[in-house]
């Protein structure tokens, strides 16, 4: 070879169809970048279709209670100056008082509900659930003088039971030691402003026997479900026919069962365990899983009606209480959706690339091995066949379940490239196995899509197996010779030119 057969580069078949290649690859990347913009403007209209569902129905729930509180005033006379400038003020302190059960528990179960704007759904639920709490003795809610011959007024202990957001409450029944109350909206209490109360008989604080409170909720929601432990021992249990539920907060199940038809779940906790108990008596907002406030339990945005009640009541200056700093204790159930139509074909153009690449080097084994000549504009169509699989996946997924969706945009590209390798390679014979190695490319992505915890175990396993089949296949390839071949194909080439 001389040095004037590398003057032009672009005269060697293999550098040219290398960098041919590598131009196709590029251009295949692009499109597969468009695709995936694609889903996320989807996975935008499906958040956008969230926030509506949650605007017009409710949004996650959050359980504290029950809690009995009374609003207190304690007043006192304050002398200062003498003689002509002696004068009487009077000095006030409000504050809460607040009794939490000793026993808390809570049997829920929760049915969900599919609801839809468009082609979009929304995973709903109905919680119902049935509340028991014990209070030994309501000593809580005896109020303590400040100040020697001050005076007090309390006014009448209020049993509340806060929910997250008030507008999912369908139904909701209490029994005080067996006896029927009558419960109204609201909570009265500063923070904690959404939900329900019944007003208790004053008598009541005096009372020695202990206090049982049965309460009976049905709750619409979205996304999740979380619960607060303020009982000195607490026992929730949770069934619901949802098989994806994703427990997270500040303490896990202590026993849970996850099957294909759904999942049951109980958690004890007890006081010696958890800050909750001391985290509501400051004022505490519940947080969700990511650690940000729940937007619900803001004491500035306290319920005008409970407002207006609370100065009626004299407790005006503890609804102007502000939270305290930090976020109280809760443990919560979401009721995630791990192969919802976006997520996974999201997660399946994450393996475009991969695909785009196996099949280039099954189109290249083919023309080593049975000396054939692929031009890179047939390259580029079959890239482009490939790449249209992600987009017919996505679009049919919108409208059929994702199994169908696949079937069909996987059965329509495998018999689309079989054909077109028929004519590409030469035969029927060598275009069949190029479809049947498509068709396994396929099967081994919704292998993995539906992998949740071992698709990267299983991933690598599989691409192993193929690199090792490659150099097997490969094994015995002379690839100086081949270089040479095609080096010197260029210079015959070149000299008839």
């Amino acid at each position: 070879m001389t040095l004037r057969s590398w003057s032009n580069p672009l005269k060697h078949p293999l550098i040219t169809k290398l960098f041919a290649l590598t131009l196709v690859i590029v251009l295949l990347m692009f499109g597969l970048s468009m695709i995936e913009n694609v889903v996320r403007d989807r996975q935008y209209y499906r958040s956008e279709t969230e926030r509506n569902v949650v605007q017009s129905l409710a949004g996650s729930q959050t359980l504290i209670g029950p809690i009995i509180h009374s609003a207190c005033v304690e007043s006192w006379d304050v002398v200062t100056g003498t003689g002509k400038d002696r004068s009487v003020q009077e000095v006030r302190r409000e504050f809460m008082l607040a009794a939490l059960p000793e026993n808390l528990k809570l049997n829920t179960g929760a049915q969900m509900e599919e609801r839809a704007r468009g082609l979009h759904k929304v995973n709903a639920y109905t919680l119902k659930a049935h509340v028991t709490a014990e209070w030994p003795s309501l000593a809580a809610l005896q109020p303590k003088r400040s100040t020697k011959d001050s005076r007090m007024q309390c006014g009448a202990p209020i049993l509340m039971m806060s929910v997250g957001d008030a507008r999912g409450i369908r139904t909701a029944q209490m029994e005080l030691d067996g006896k029927s109350m009558a419960l109204k909206p609201g909570t009265f209490h500063p923070i904690y402003t959404r939900g329900l109360h019944a007003s208790l008989p004053d008598s009541i604080r005096d009372s020695k026997e202990p206090v049982s409170v049965s309460i009976n909720l049905e709750l619409v929601g979205t996304k999740s479900v979380a619960f607060v432990p303020i009982g000195g021992t607490n026992d929730v249990q949770m069934q619901s026919s949802w098989p994806h539920p994703s427990f997270t907060g500040r303490f896990l199940p202590s026993d849970r069962t996850v099957t294909d038809e759904g999942f049951s779940a109980n958690w004890r906790v007890s006081s010696l365990a958890t800050t909750a108990p001391q985290d509501v008596l400051i004022g505490r907002r519940v947080c969700n899983a990511s650690g940000d406030a729940d937007e619900y339990y803001n004491g500035s945005r306290m319920d005008s009606s409970n407002a207006a009640s609370a100065v009626e009541t004299a407790a005006s200056a503890v609804a102007a209480m502000q939270p305290a700093s930090g976020c109280a204790d809760s443990f919560s159930v979401a009721f995630v959706d791990p192969v919802n139509p976006y997520s996974l074909s999201d997660r399946a153009i994450k393996y475009g690339v991969l695909f785009i690449a196996l099949t280039f080097v099954a189109v290249g084994l083919f023309e080593l091995m049975k000396r054939l000549r692929v031009h890179p504009v047939q390259y580029l169509l079959v890239g482009a066949a490939l790449c249209s699989f992600f987009l017919l996946l996505l679009s049919l997924s919108e409208h059929l379940s994702f199994g169908v969706s696949y079937a069909i945009a996987s059965s329509a590209c495998v018999l689309l490239l079989g054909y077109y390798a028929s004519h590409m390679l030469g035969s029927v014979r060598m275009g069949i196995p190029f479809g049947i190695g498509i068709a396994l490319l396929y099967s081994m992505l919704y292998v993995l899509l539906q992998l949740e915890q071992t698709a990267l175990v299983v991933g690598s396993i599989a691409l192993f197996v193929v690199l090792g089949a490659v150099m097997i296949l490969t094994r015995k390839v002379n690839w100086y010779e081949l270089s040479g071949r095609s080096t010197s194909r260029a210079t015959v080439e070149g000299a008839e030119a």
